[in-house]
């Protein structure tokens, strides 16, 4: 049985991948859950077979993404890694895939395509004005 069930806040955030983001997005709502009630809650998301949903817990486990604590032969999945650390991984990972690192050229491609109201672009620049400070 697993004693600590602190969430880690590191740099080294393991690579999740998209499946097992599903996953997780579960856990980080609904800690700790089985993995009956895991599959229970993708049963309308996804296709996927009791079976691959406990592989995706296996491998998150391996990753230590997740911990579990054993009651009576069943396994509680919890995370061990904070959401919004990982999505900060996630998104600098874009940004190095992706714009090479640069900041300033992947915003500049996401304005260039969408249409913002104008009360996204105050917001925006109200962002901006307190980097500036």
């Amino acid at each position: 049985m697993i004693e600590n069930r602190e969430v880690r806040f590191v740099a080294g955030v393991p690579k999740i991948s998209e499946s097992e983001w599903k996953i997780m997005k579960v856990l980080w709502k609904n800690s700790p859950s089985t993995a009956n009630q895991v599959i229970d809650k993708l049963k309308n998301d996804t296709d996927w077979k009791p079976k691959t949903v406990k592989t995706l817990l296996n491998r998150l486990v391996k990753k230590k993404a997740i911990g579990y604590e054993v009651d009576k032969r069943t396994y509680h999945y919890f995370p061990l890694v904070n959401e919004d650390e990982c999505i900060m991984a996630e998104n600098k990972s874009f940004l190095e895939r992706v714009h090479n690192g640069t900041l300033n050229l992947m915003i500049a491609s996401f304005l260039k395509e969408e249409k913002l109201s104008k009360e996204e672009i105050e917001e925006l620049k109200r962002i901006l004005d307190e980097k500036a400070e």
